[in-house]
């Protein structure tokens, strides 16, 4: 038997083996900075680009790992994937970086330059004609172009703005302009415009090009404005500008850059990795892992399509882009400062994923997912455009399946975006259904944290996200924002009541699946933590904690609010339509609400627990909360931001459930060690009257002024008031009040100390402006401020 069976085995062994051998059959490929495409792709011999792994990979079975070795990869063109690169689903590919070794790759081309000097330590350097001149890094520094005014970070607009930055005066003393860009808000501070010079004309006056990067065109603001790529306004140190027409770099250095030995890198691509299909021919099972990803181009001139009704308009662009893929994963890259979008899913798109990334100091959103508005039945592109009633497609959900669906973004962490833009976020929803959003944490960004452009089509899920420091750069948004502004709606108030009211099947025509809400925690100190606009419907809202800006609702049907902790703020219903069938409930709020134009209170305003006997009596006289309490809530521990309420606390009793506090933001140990943390607030309930303690007043620091020495030194007679400490650049009061002033006035409301003026900063968000009464200089004085 023996003798039988083993030339068997042996037999078998060597077929096996030789099988295995194939270039066909599944085996990790390796690529190297040092390689060779002339090589097979192993370990010892590797390839040197990702193309042709890529055309390796297409006779390749199985799955398969490309290894990327350590290094910068410079592409000369973007990786692009197509249906001939899709894969089964348990062949799929992987190129990830080689363990323990750094992967950057990179869309700019690295420069070597004799460089000159020149007046005033200016250093000059001609440049190859065929290269794009649009950013500048230094020794893997982002460097500013020439610019006025010149950027200060601690300024909150633009790090500088000035309503003379296009004056005549300004204009007269620059040669040749052409080729600048003037940076500007929306007159209302609704995100943002940018515009090409493209020179003068006979008046003197700078010819301009742009402003279509906002759906609501209301034109530049007059103040927050500034100017850049402008060779006279060169005068500091880290500036640069480069003259088109004579190919010339110019560089005003910092003391101690040897530009001799410097690495000078200027990008040149838009994007690194595509991924194109189709619906009928998707790109499918490739993942992208481990690497950096920096050097695109900044693409604020190419952000013109509008979307929908909502306020943005959008460049389907980034460094990564996907369209028409299929379980593609873009998991543990680090997105350094890339010029705009860093990861774009535009149109079909299905279950892919974003995770463990880290993304900063993009000069637009951070991951978007946007459909394609032919799927979209009866569009309107404009704030005042409206299909006909008669005209509207009455079939509810999408007409075609060319949008993003079941795709996540998870454990991610985004900051310091919109570097560029200002009408970005970190995660932008348009035109979608069931996108989720999970575990992320974003902040300092200059709009939204988390974005949904409108109703279609729902089923989103936004949940443990941690998202604060926002709206930084504009104004009227909110920490987590969304418009509505679909099929149903109509500019005109009336007349979208009488829709609604005759036809509410068109309500939740679009928006077919409710979008969840719960779990997350949010914060924006100019503007609110969760604000659904403009028509957003189908709803449900848990388990949140707003921190500082309280819970908006404004027209819209069918939204259940329940089990939150607003802190220092509350519930602002604005506008409501009759039968919205809203619901409020089970929640904690520690202010009064502050509805506008509220006569129909909805389905249910009840059982909620409020902070004083006042706050409630001001709700119950509207015909709500008839089943509401209030009182302390009992917060476990406030200081460290637990908000579970203790036994015995009045928000069980109102049927309050307590929710984990410790679940918010990214849960990867490597991302966590990244984040700047969220500022907790102080509560209101817990502000002292005595001691030394300051807190923050719209970006100003504060104290109740208390002791005789601060009494002497402001002149007051008595120790009351909030006491001035400190104003700077980047508070909306910067150049309003000044240190050693005294509030004794708020709006009408006199300001004993701290609380009291807390308690009136919770609904400055009603209007635009305000007046402070302060005690300056051995007198009363009367202040405007804006408050937003």
């Amino acid at each position: 038997m023996k003798r039988t069976i083993r030339p068997r085995i042996t037999l078998l062994s060597c077929l096996l083996t030789l099988f295995l051998s194939s270039n066909s059959f599944a085996k990790d490929f390796y690529i190297s900075s040092k390689g060779n495409d002339k090589n097979p792709g192993s370990k010892e011999k590797p390839f040197a680009t990702f193309k042709r792994a890529q055309m390796a990979l297409r006779s390749a079975k199985g799955a398969v790992t490309v290894y990327v070795r350590g290094g910068t990869y410079y592409l000369s063109a973007p990786v692009i994937f197509t249906a001939l690169d899709s894969r089964q689903a348990k062949e799929t590919v992987t190129y990830k970086s080689y363990p323990g070794e750094q992967v950057k790759v990179s869309g700019a081309q690295l420069l070597q330059l004799k460089w000159e000097s020149g007046k005033g330590g200016i250093k000059s350097a001609k440049v190859a004609p065929d290269i794009s001149f649009d950013q500048l890094f230094v020794n893997g520094k982002q460097q500013r172009m020439a610019r006025y005014p010149n950027y200060n970070p601690d300024i909150r607009f633009f790090g500088g703005a000035a309503a003379d930055a296009i004056s005549p005066e300004r204009v007269k003393g620059w040669a040749h302009p052409e080729g600048g860009f003037v940076h500007a808000l929306h007159k209302h501070e609704w995100g943002g415009y940018q515009y090409l010079i493209s020179g003068k004309d006979a008046d003197g006056k700078l010819k301009l090009e742009g402003g279509f990067q906002n759906n609501r065109q209301m034109g530049m603001h007059d103040k927050y404005r500034y100017v850049e790529n402008v060779f006279e306004e060169l005068d500091t140190l880290g500036e640069w500008y480069f003259n088109k027409r004579e190919k010339m770099l110019y560089f005003y250095p910092r003391k101690g850059t040897d530009l001799s030995k410097a690495r000078v890198e200027v990008p040149q691509l838009k994007s690194l990795f595509e991924f194109r299909g189709t619906a009928e021919q998707p790109v499918k099972n490739i993942r992208i892992e481990g690497m950096e990803l920096s050097h695109t181009l900044r693409t604020f001139m190419e952000t013109k399509e509008p979307l929908l009704r909502s306020d943005w308009t959008i460049y389907r662009g980034g460094a990564v882009v996907m369209e028409g893929a299929e379980q593609v994963v873009v998991k543990e890259c680090f997105f350094n400062t890339v010029g705009g979008n860093a990861v774009f899913m535009s149109n079909y798109n299905r279950n892919n994923l974003v995770s463990g990334c880290h993304i900063a100091f993009a000069g637009a959103s951070g991951v978007c997912f946007v459909g394609d508005p032919k799927a979209v039945r009866s569009p309107s592109f404009e704030y005042g455009q409206f299909v006909p009633l008669k005209d509207i497609d009455r079939k509810p959900g999408p007409q075609t399946n060319n949008y993003p669906s079941d795709c996540t973004v998870e454990n991610t962490l985004m900051y310091g975006l919109g570097s560029v833009e200002k009408q970005v976020a970190g995660v932008e929803i348009s035109m979608s259904m069931d996108i989720k959003v999970s575990h992320n944490t974003i902040y300092d960004v200059p709009r939204a944290g988390i974005n949904v452009s409108e109703g279609t089509w729902g089923g989103h899920l936004i949940e443990y996200n941690d998202v604060y420091n926002t709206v930084l750069e504009s104004g009227d948004h909110g920490a987590f924002n969304s418009w509505g502004r679909d099929r149903y709606w109509h500019p005109d108030y009336q007349v979208m009541a009488g829709i609604a009211k005759d036809n509410p099947a068109l309500i939740t025509a679009d928006v077919i699946k409710p979008i969840v809400i719960h779990d997350n925690r949010f914060r924006c100190d100019h503007g609110w933590d969760i604000d659904l606009d403009d028509g957003s419907s189908n709803y449900k809202i848990y388990n949140n904690v707003c921190l500082n800006g309280g819970l908006k609702l404004r027209e819209g049907f069918f939204r259940t609010v329940e089990n939150n902790v607003i802190l220092n703020n509350s519930f602002h219903p604005h506008v409501w339509f009759d039968n919205s069938e809203d619901v409020f409930r089970h929640n904690i709020v520690t202010r009064n609400y502050f509805p506008i134009r509220v006569n129909d209170w909805g389905k249910e305003v009840d059982a909620n627990l409020f902070p004083d006997q006042q706050a409630l009596e001001a709700a119950q006289k509207t015909g709500t909360d008839a089943h509401s309490a209030y009182g302390d809530p009992v917060f476990v521990n406030a200081a460290v931001g637990d908000y579970r309420v203790k036994p015995g606390s009045p928000a069980l009793k109102l049927g309050f459930k307590n929710f984990p506090m410790n679940e918010f933001g990214v849960k990867s140990p490597a991302l966590k060690a990244l984040v700047t943390p969220v500022k907790l607030p102080v509560l209101i309930s817990e502000m002292k009257t005595e001691g030394q303690d300051s807190y923050d007043f719209l970006g100003a620091k504060v104290k109740n002024l208390n002791t005789l020495g601060e009494r002497s030194a402001t002149g007051m007679s008595t120790e009351t008031g909030v006491l001035i400490l400190e104003v700077p650049k980047k508070s909306i009061l910067y150049g309003k009040l000044q240190p050693n002033d005294v509030i004794l006035k708020f709006n009408d409301t006199m300001v004993k100390d701290m609380k009291d003026l807390k308690t009136v900063e919770m609904g400055l968000q009603l209007s635009q402006k305000g007046t402070v009464e302060v005690f300056r200089n051995q007198s009363m004085k009367k202040i405007e401020i804006p408050l937003k």
